[in-house]
């Protein structure tokens, strides 16, 4: 557990640098990087975190993720705690270092919504429910690694933060948005960011076990869903 514990700090930390990082390295060089850059970075970091970390502690990265883990029952619940702590050191630990890279920042690379809260709400309940689908389809057991897990978690985060980014933000994950947002003082919408997450990643779960035929997934009893995938 403290191997995993310390490779959820490292992942979450890379990922909130070089994702949020990107945000504002875009802001501070006018455009350069772009959404397009922007959403790849995204997926790019996850993608290389999966193949750094993912055979040590199954590169979560994302307390929605761990919880969607333990919901599927691939993950004990008395260690979600200890993840979500180490994600979340992580991410504050990446945003620290952002504000004393970029102090004029304002925001920090925080996600905020550009239209009503209700719509980013939802939109993140969707975004992370297609992501959790993806993950659980292509990990082994509470685990992303693999030759595709990486590429397909990775793709699959790039592709909603590029469709989605300009309206939600794309987060799918409370703690990449709550370091910036508390470092920053941006504290205004937070709640949609940390439960829309956490909702569609544990919708996720009734779906594996409706589409799947051998067992690997549990909820509230019932079992389901391919064993493995790697």
């Amino acid at each position: 557990m403290k191997k995993s514990w310390i490779a959820e700090v490292f992942g979450t930390f890379a990922l909130v640098t070089a994702g949020t990082g990107a945000i504002v390295v875009n802001e501070v060089s006018g455009g350069v990087i772009g959404h397009a850059g922007i959403a790849l970075t995204f997926g790019l970091i996850v993608m290389a975190m999966i193949y750094t970390v993912g055979d040590v502690s199954g590169a979560h990265l994302n307390p929605a993720v761990s919880i969607g883990f333990a919901v599927a029952g691939r993950f004990p619940w008395r260690s979600v705690p200890a993840y979500l702590s180490a994600q979340l050191v992580g991410a504050f630990a990446g945003s620290g270092l952002l504000k004393l890279l970029f102090p004029a920042s304002a925001t920090l690379g925080a996600t905020l919504p550009a239209g009503p809260a209700m719509q980013s709400f939802v939109l993140e309940i969707v975004l992370t429910f297609f992501l959790m689908s993806a993950i659980l389809s292509v990990s082994t057991g509470a685990k992303e690694k693999g030759i595709t897990a990486g590429i397909a978690i990775g793709g699959v985060i790039a592709l909603e933060a590029m469709f989605a980014g300009p309206i939600c933000g794309a987060s799918m994950n409370p703690a990449r948005s709550l370091a910036p947002a508390i470092v920053s003082g941006h504290l205004a919408h937070l709640w949609l960011y940390i439960a829309g997450p956490v909702i569609g990643a544990a919708l996720a779960v009734p779906l594996c076990i409706a589409t799947r035929d051998e067992d690997c997934c549990t909820f509230f009893g019932k079992k389901s869903c391919a064993s493995s995938h790697d």
